[in-house]
């Protein structure tokens, strides 16, 4: 059977349970008392159920599942089987990790440390970044005593940053499926299909969940969401791509996620700048910034996902995909489109 096939299966199954089950966790969510009141920085004018990351996670877990009861990974070597073992557990662990803070309403600080806790096991499982590409020099492999920081510092980095864009309907889940796709088709490419199946389920669950979460949202993924999403497509970024030992490969995962990752770097630096805490949440992300310019809360979610497909599409053509080039300039005349948008709603404002 064509290995298409289960990449294809595994993306309709995830999607087909997220719309299956979304409403079901929205009506617990709303009997048990779970949900996200308006006001503060929420942009929602009612209370929103915060558990759509259950049915996101359940989704992609079924639809792995049935591909694996069905050969569609076939016989990995042991070393690759501890790679995809240490994503698909350390998602299960990320995931835990924000549906309790969801529930319960965990401390910055211990949600942290169990990101940390979490992220490291992972990379003992296989989850590591073993080269990084320094400019004027190249390609240098790590020491295990900066393999594990590097490492962890990226997972941790790129789950937050994922949560931290998850401010407007859609926008997490949109931003997470267009990334999917993209390091769906360049895992392909570089014949990494096990890594493969994982973004396509999780792409098939990020575009069923945009069934109840685009504007206007009827559920919100909440933590647990962002955190399973974020973690999934940071460690395929490492086993998937950065194994591969090129300069190029090293750059993609960066350049696939460069939305979430330089919005929540600008934050940051922002934040310190102004004497602030990095941690305490505040209105400086670009879409908060965009709301402000004067756009409409569709349009600057279309404006995102359309910077997110520009970089992805930047992907494709420097990992050599054919007629990736082409995609990047089909891609760069939407942005340009996109933000001609963007500069007239804001004049009209």
């Amino acid at each position: 059977m064509p290995s298409q096939f289960y990449h294809l299966a595994a993306f309709l199954i995830s999607a087909a349970v997220v719309l299956l089950t979304t409403p079901i966790v929205k009506k617990i969510g709303l009997k048990s008392g779970y949900f996200d009141p308006p006001g503060g920085r929420k942009v929602h004018q009612r209370p929103m159920v915060r558990l759509g990351g259950v049915s996101i996670f359940l989704g992609t877990l079924i639809a792995l599942l049935c591909v694996w009861w069905a050969g569609g990974f076939g016989t990995l070597p042991p070393d690759k089987e501890y790679e995809i073992w240490g994503v698909t557990l350390g998602g299960v662990a990320f995931f835990l990790i924000g549906l309790a803070d969801d529930l319960l309403n965990l401390s910055p600080f211990l949600r942290l440390l169990l990101q940390v806790i979490a992220a490291s096991l992972a990379w003992q499982a296989g989850v590591q970044i073993e080269f990084l590409s320094i400019p004027l020099i190249g390609l240098v492999s790590l020491p295990v005593w900066i393999s594990l920081p590097v490492t962890v510092i990226w997972l941790v980095g790129m789950t937050n940053a994922i949560n931290w864009i998850d401010g407007l309907d859609g926008l997490a889940a949109g931003v997470s499926g267009i990334a999917a796709v993209v390091m769906l088709i360049v895992c392909l490419f570089m014949n990494q299909p096990a890594a493969a199946l994982i973004v396509a389920a999780l792409a098939g669950a990020a575009f069923g969940f945009l069934r109840y979460n685009f504007n206007p949202a009827q559920i919100f993924m909440g933590d647990g969401g962002a955190y399973f999403m974020g973690f999934t497509l940071a460690g395929v970024g490492v086993v998937g791509l950065v194994k591969s030992v090129t300069t190029v490969a090293v750059l993609l995962p960066m350049l696939i996620l460069a939305v979430p990752l330089l919005d929540m770097s600008a934050v940051i630096l922002d934040r310190l700048r102004h004497g602030k805490s990095p941690f305490i949440a505040d209105k400086r992300h670009l879409h908060h910034r965009l709301l402000k310019a004067g756009l409409s809360h569709r349009l600057t979610v279309l404006f995102i996902y359309a910077l997110t497909l520009w970089v992805g599409t930047l992907a494709l053509a420097f990992s050599g995909i054919p007629s990736g080039l082409a995609y990047a300039i089909a891609a760069t005349l939407l942005l340009s489109y996109a933000g001609w948008c963007v500069r007239k709603q804001a004049r009209q404002q």
